[in-house]
């Protein structure tokens, strides 16, 4: 655990974390409606590695998600407002209700878009990263992909032509061990995903995701060596999703996923990890957490109503847009 962080820096990287859980879990309480009529693939179990990278990314830095991309859009600092309104399909969200959850969207927030394509959003970050040396500014590209997306093609062109031209990229990811519901071992072989930039001259580092002390180091040299010109960096983040690949409810009934480790995952919950360090390192009060627990409850309870109560596209709107 690092101690370096002023209070104000771990009380926000606490409060991210916490508003991308409750979110999440709002979602999985509102779903069952029927009033959201896209999919949704959640990441709770997994928000320590989306506060920890993006804290160390300004507006002007580029993020490139997939379709679990709800954490990374609101750790990046896009509004909830119209994330709430994509996910119910109204006109007032984010991709004017025509995207849906996988296809999150703010420009303004350094989110060009997100990508439901395995592996596609990597080389959209590495010609994030060719634009900005071209264009001579320091902007990072960071591109976040589950362990899946390291089976796919685009993952080792990407990381050989960004460590060719020495790009401003990092390659973030989640391993949470599953493809849908194919185990990484029926798929790779027994090596961390890591050490697969050595073969193209990229820094690798596995390290716990659901530790947001330990991303956030992790991050931090990643995010410098990108900017200051160092080229890329392969982190890898093991952690686990708590829900289904798609959709609000659990896959372990039906057997899709072992129980046990299920089970051993749920105990290395990141936001509880992180809230016992706050508390007997004394970094944070109870009553800080308390506040800060509900105002961010508020700002979700607003967002919900913000999405119910924007209107849905007109029809005469149908053929814009494309």
């Amino acid at each position: 655990m690092r101690n370096d962080l002023s209070k104000d820096a771990l009380k926000r990287l606490y409060a991210v974390m916490l508003t991308i859980r409750r979110f999440e879990e709002r979602v999985v309480s509102l779903y069952p409606e029927q009033e959201m009529k896209c999919p949704v693939h959640l990441c709770i179990g997994q928000e320590a590695i989306a506060a920890g990278v993006c804290a160390h990314l300004g507006t002007e830095d580029y993020i490139f998600s997939t379709h679990r991309s709800h954490g990374h859009c609101i750790a990046k600092g896009m509004d909830l407002k119209p994330i709430a309104a994509e996910l119910y399909g109204r006109s007032d969200g984010c991709s004017r209700g025509r995207g849906g959850s996988m296809h999150l969207a703010d420009p303004e927030h350094g989110i060009p878009g997100t990508s439901a394509i395995v592996g596609g959003c990597i080389p959209l970050a590495v010609g994030a990263g060719l634009s900005s040396v071209m264009q001579g500014h320091a902007r990072v590209s960071v591109a976040f992909f589950g362990d899946g997306a390291a089976d796919e093609g685009t993952f080792h062109e990407s990381l050989n032509f960004a460590s060719l031209k020495k790009l401003p990229v990092v390659f973030v990811c989640e391993d949470n061990y599953y493809a849908t519901n194919s185990p990484r071992s029926a798929r790779q072989p027994d090596i961390p995903i890591a050490e697969k930039g050595r073969g193209y001259a990229i820094p690798g580092i596995t390290v716990d995701g659901n530790d947001v002390l330990l991303v956030h180091q992790a991050a931090e040299e990643a995010v410098m060596r990108a900017r200051s010109g160092g080229g890329p960096t392969l982190l890898e983040f093991t952690t686990y999703r708590w829900k289904a690949h798609v959709g609000p409810n659990s896959d372990i009934d039906e057997g899709c996923r072992p129980a046990g480790a299920h089970e051993r995952w749920l105990k290395k919950c990141p936001l509880e990890m992180f809230q016992r360090y706050l508390l007997e390192h004394a970094a944070v009060s109870a009553e800080e957490l308390e506040r800060i627990s509900v105002r961010v409850d508020r700002e979700i309870d607003e967002a919900v109503v913000f999405g119910k109560n924007s209107p849905y596209p007109d029809a005469s709107e149908l053929t814009e847009y494309v």
